[in-house]
């Protein structure tokens, strides 16, 4: 009996996702729960399993195409067996409608699924219309048959993706003098902006080179986890009333704690510690004396969180990502180094789970390792508050009475002004830099 490879759903908001890599191919034997192919959403990468064991008989979405969630995406079929083969988009439900089934058969030339009505599809079959090429003007987008009527009697069909239309007709660009690039030959975005660079002078007679040639210009989409954290950043700032303090701390006693640690477990080969850990430590004990800044703002209401849910921003190749540990605040200093570390190795690999990258409280964000003393972060909504740590210098300070060389570390905090005004927020800061410049007050 064969069985369907599907799309997974990760998360409420998902709708789609984005086929990066198969890790087997057609006629290979896979076995129940081994990884099968790697998804790239909006949020993450990960791999899904396979569903069950057999061979791999059919890859009905290829690598590096967009497939709805639930939709079919491959086929497992039992040694021997050769089933029918499944159209690339479809969806499968207990007792859907032909009509239904229809709507969620792939129309474009590329097989990207296109969100269409029944009658639009008809149409564009009847027509020996590409639906990839139609702007939809439906609700969400979808191609109505009114679309296909106007695109097919608006002259010659142009092998073009969507967006590449939109953006064409907003610029007054014919495609038809785009060379495209994509699957089919299809002209995307990325072409007609590479089109709309100032190309590079033709070299003179005799081969020189010219003069002044400018270069062409390098074009990068703005796609995938790249796309989210703009609209996220734009977001942040539009909703909320951000206000960044700042505080420069003495933690000669904090790296001096650190080195104790690290003196006492040389022997043991595994262990690591970092300020960042001891800094996460004390942020949850900072936020449990100031709950107002373990908050969040839905509707008319300020959620106090009863534990801290750690968020620590990861940079990544492609941009950043806030995996969190969830009730950071009950583990103790190693426990909560092992788990931080634990969830920024899987962000970096691609092994983090929906759950792991929603619901945090509060982020810390250290810019120490790039040689920043300092910066003003930007809230990961809905938190209240974000940390930012900068990295540790030594210079001449005052220290009972005298002077002397310390060792100093910048910490900035940005808060949400409509959930806490500058006195609570201040104080939460104040408070965490006497924890780090004296860390026995964490055992209070």
């Amino acid at each position: 009996m064969a069985h369907n490879a599907i799309m997974p759903k990760w998360g409420l908001t998902m709708k789609e996702g984005k086929i990066t890599r198969w890790l087997k191919q057609e006629g290979e034997s896979v076995a129940a729960g081994e990884a099968l192919f790697e998804v790239e959403t909006d949020k993450i990468t990960n791999t899904v399993e396979a569903p069950a064991s057999g061979v791999l008989f059919q890859i009905v979405v290829p690598a590096g195409n967009v497939a709805p969630v639930q939709a079919v995406v491959g086929v497992i079929a039992e040694s021997g067996e050769t089933p029918d083969r499944v159209a690339g988009g479809t969806v499968p439900t207990a007792a859907a409608p032909k009509e239904a089934k229809a709507a969620s058969a792939p129309a474009s030339a590329g097989g990207e699924f296109v969100p269409a009505t029944p009658a639009a599809r008809k149409l564009a079959k009847e027509l020996g219309v590409d639906l990839g090429a139609v702007q939809g003007t439906g609700p969400g987008g979808r191609v109505t048959e009114k679309d296909v009527q106007d695109f097919k009697d608006s002259g010659p069909a142009i092998n073009a993706s969507p967006q590449a239309i939109e953006f064409a007709r907003a610029h007054g660009i014919d495609l038809s003098e785009i060379p495209g690039t994509g699957p089919g030959g299809k002209v995307t975005k990325v072409d007609i902006l590479r089109a709309m660079q100032p190309q590079a002078a033709p070299k003179p007679a005799g081969g020189a080179p010219a003069a002044s040639a400018p270069a062409e210009a390098k074009v990068i989409p703005m796609e995938g986890i790249r796309r989210l954290i703009a609209e996220n950043m734009k977001a942040s700032l539009n909703n909320a009333a951000q206000l960044s303090v700042f505080v420069e701390t003495d933690v000669t006693a904090m790296v001096a704690l650190r080195d104790l640690f690290l003196a006492r477990n040389k022997k043991n080969p595994d262990y690591r510690l970092s300020y960042n850990d001891i800094i996460s430590y004390a942020v949850c004990r900072a936020l449990k004396k100031h709950p107002l800044m373990n908050s969040t703002q839905t509707g008319d209401s300020i959620y106090l969180h009863e534990h801290v849910n750690l968020g620590v921003a990861v940079a990544l190749d492609n941009g950043l990502i806030v995996p969190n540990v969830k009730n950071a605040d009950t583990l103790g200093l190693d426990a909560l180094a092992a788990a931080v570390r634990d969830v920024a190795g899987r962000a970096r690999k691609g092994g983090l789970t929906m759950d792991e990258i929603s619901g945090g409280t509060f982020t810390i964000t250290n810019v120490s390792m790039l040689g920043m003393d300092g910066f003003t972060p930007i809230l990961n909504p809905p938190e209240t508050g974000i940390l930012g740590v900068g990295r540790v210098v030594e210079k001449p300070g005052v220290f009972e009475g005298e002077i002397c060389v310390r060792k100093y570390m910048t910490l900035s905090l940005t808060f949400d002004h409509r959930v806490a005004d500058g006195a609570p927020a201040m104080t939460f800061l104040r408070y965490l830099a006497d924890l780090l410049e004296q860390p026995v007050l964490m055992l209070a």
